[in-house]
């Protein structure tokens, strides 16, 4: 009967590469893809998006800021007057003790309310994060009989993670099986001083289409900063992986040099989110010969999340709906979300047409209205800057994690105590929360202890 025949039979392309596949094929000639183990589609969905317009009748308000305790700005503090975006000279404020409200790249408060009536713009567009259908190709798990049977390789050979038999050649692939090995992109750890970053393909995607960048710089003061970038790449558009790999890189490198020179942190931020805004602007200049074989995809695109944190300002800085969260050490207090998303579903809650569950349970609710990339309607960056009264984390990251702890105090609760003193531990559990919630998409996050310690202290 039909319905008892293999999966593989029915196949006509690889559901790896969409090569052509020949009656019988047990891998894909292309990237060695085992056919005889496809796996049934999953029900959900990764994160996605295409153009299009979302008009909003009503009045929109601005997001609500995030609420914790913070001191009283320094009065003579170390840094040059910033620059506004916009030619001002007026610097960006800081905030006064109970007054966590932040500061956008335009100088004005993130709580404030725009003129009554203003609609949200149909021309800014949104981007629609949702597949026809998603893609899930996890890799076939290794047979323990063949592992324990498996000899020590020697020095400098890669055995095959699939068979644990057949040596890797140059190409990537099993010389035994046939089965095509993971990118190195797959699973990245890093950690650099006092913080860490962590990035996984997750269990539903073929790639990782996230990249992070982290570094530390000494002020001119010889004070340190703490810098951390994590990118999303938009699944719907043309090469995604490279689009969040260029903006980490060109953001990562602007903030580090910035810094270095005494920009303003705020004025830093700005700047880099515009320079990795350019960098994934180039990727689109592709030869004309790859625009005739695919004339009708997207520009590669990204969303954008990063935090500067020194030994008394928090900054953070974004574009799209990845995330940035203050967790305090001491729990008794309260955490706080730092940023708000460039999304339908902020546009929804914010314009007063639904509450912040339905919003977020609608199938449209990742439709982002804000990403990096040539065909974006309008770069906006924003940045708000803090000046936090005791200790605490900043986690950055991608909608991988918060969709399985959306919530500041449900973060909160998943971040480990000890995160501000072992943050590659944290990252890790961190990681491991999402792939237990279900892997649905990629999972990135940065921990960013505050303050920063001085230089040459790490994480214990």
């Amino acid at each position: 009967m039909m319905s008892q025949m293999p999966q593989q039979a029915a196949l006509t392309n690889c559901p790896s590469c969409e090569e052509p596949l020949e009656s019988g094929d047990r891998f894909c000639g292309a990237c060695g893809y085992d056919l005889s183990a496809v796996p049934a589609r999953p029900d959900d969905h990764p994160t996605l998006a295409v153009n299009g317009s979302a008009p909003v009748a009503g009045p929109v308000a601005a997001p609500a800021s995030p609420r914790a305790p913070v001191s009283a700005p320094d009065e003579g503090g170390p840094w040059p007057a910033a620059q506004e975006p916009a030619g001002s000279d007026t610097p960006p404020a800081t905030h006064l003790p109970t007054d966590l409200t932040g500061i956008d790249s335009g100088g004005h408060d993130l709580a404030a309310q725009p003129p009554s009536g203003s609609p949200v713009s149909p021309a800014s567009g949104v981007r629609f994060d949702r597949p026809s259908e998603p893609e899930e190709y996890p890799l076939q798990a290794p047979d323990p009989r063949v592992t324990a049977e498996a000899p020590t390789p020697a020095e400098g050979v890669k055995l095959c993670v699939a068979c644990r038999a057949g040596r890797v050649d140059h190409d990537g692939y099993c010389e035994n099986c046939g089965h095509a090995q993971p990118r190195e992109r797959d699973h990245m750890e890093q950690e650099c001083g006092p913080m860490a970053a962590v990035s996984d393909r997750g269990l539903r995607h073929h790639r990782n289409e996230d990249a992070f960048g982290i570094g530390t710089a000494a002020l001119p003061d010889g004070s340190p900063a703490s810098v951390a970038i994590v990118c999303d790449g938009v699944s719907s558009a043309t090469r995604p992986d490279d689009a969040s790999l260029a903006a980490s890189r060109a953001a990562s490198e602007s903030l580090l040099a910035a810094l270095a020179r005494g920009t303003h942190p705020q004025q830093a931020m700005h700047d880099a989110i515009v320079a990795a805004s350019r960098a994934v602007n180039a990727l689109a200049a592709e030869p004309q010969t790859a625009r005739e074989h695919a004339p009708h995809q997207n520009a590669p695109a990204c969303t954008i999340v990063g935090t500067v944190v020194t030994s008394g300002l928090l900054v953070v800085g974004w574009v799209g709906d990845s995330r940035a969260y203050w967790v305090p050490v001491d729990r008794t207090s309260l955490p706080a979300r730092l940023t708000e998303d460039d999304s339908w579903a902020a546009q929804m809650v914010a314009a007063g047409l639904m509450n912040e569950a339905e919003a977020y349970a609608d199938e449209r609710a990742h439709a982002i209205t804000g990403w990096l990339g040539a065909d974006a309607y309008e770069l906006e960056p924003h940045t708000a800057s803090f000046k936090p009264d005791r200790p605490g984390v900043v986690v950055v990251c991608t909608d991988g994690l918060w969709n399985y702890a959306e919530a500041a105090q449900d973060m909160a609760e998943a971040v480990p105590l000890d995160a501000a003193v072992r943050p590659l531990h944290a990252a890790q559990v961190l990681v491991g929360h999402a792939l237990d919630g279900g892997g649905h998409d990629n999972v990135t996050v940065a921990l960013v202890p505050f303050p920063a310690p001085p230089q040459g202290a790490g994480s214990a």
